[in-house]
């Protein structure tokens, strides 16, 4: 499986971060051309190679860790998304319920990107903690996993705990984005929890 990262400000660099420390190869991918990222994902690590855009959405899982305002520019990159899985990692701080048409976040941008599996994660966590070691005091930190696609939700959990997180499904991006969106004003009760699992 391949995979990219689409957005390279601090969740971007933070999960390009979580990918190095196992050693896993990424690409990663902002509006700025490759050669503009190129230093700073070298600093990262090895296994993170800075791409165009147009490249990185060859991967078959791809992180949106992108201003929500600009998901749909991204998903203009692809004339159909069939075949890719797409995890989203944004947050609609300051966006009011009415621009989303009544719907959790994930379930808007969704919309835009026709023919994908589509998975909210990896976004109730801040930079830092993203960043930082998953693995602490024998425990996993946990990442919040939704989707309206049973089937798109196993492989997603499966990236998480190959970086070492500890997945918990929340259901359907109504039921489980809900917990975990920070929009307009309103906070789902998860947002910035950073729980641990312990191993069984």
């Amino acid at each position: 499986m391949s995979y990219a990262i689409i957005g390279f400000g601090a969740i971007g660099q933070a999960l390009a971060r979580a990918f190095a420390r196992r050693n896993m190869a990424v690409a990663v991918a902002s509006r700025r051309p490759a050669e503009a990222l190129a230093p700073q994902a070298r600093t990262i690590g090895p296994t993170v190679i800075a791409r165009s855009l147009r490249d990185a959405v060859e991967a078959g899982t791809i992180i949106l860790a992108v201003p929500f305002g600009e998901h749909r520019e991204v998903a203009k990159a692809l004339p159909n998304w069939h075949g890719k899985t797409i995890i989203d990692a944004m947050n609609t701080f300051g966006v009011p319920p009415e621009e989303l048409d009544g719907l959790p976040s994930s379930a808007f941008a969704a919309k835009a990107f026709t023919g994908a599996k589509y998975v909210k994660g990896f976004n109730h966590l801040i930079a830092a903690k993203l960043a930082a070691d998953p693995a602490v005091e024998g425990g996993h930190r946990v990442v919040f996993l939704s989707s309206d696609d049973e089937d798109a939700i196993a492989p997603v959990a499966a990236l998480a705990k190959q970086l070492g997180f500890a997945p918990v499904t929340l259901g359907t991006l109504g039921e489980g984005g809900a917990l975990v969106h920070a929009r307009d004003r309103v906070w789902g009760p998860l947002i910035f929890q950073d729980l641990f699992r312990k191993e069984p």
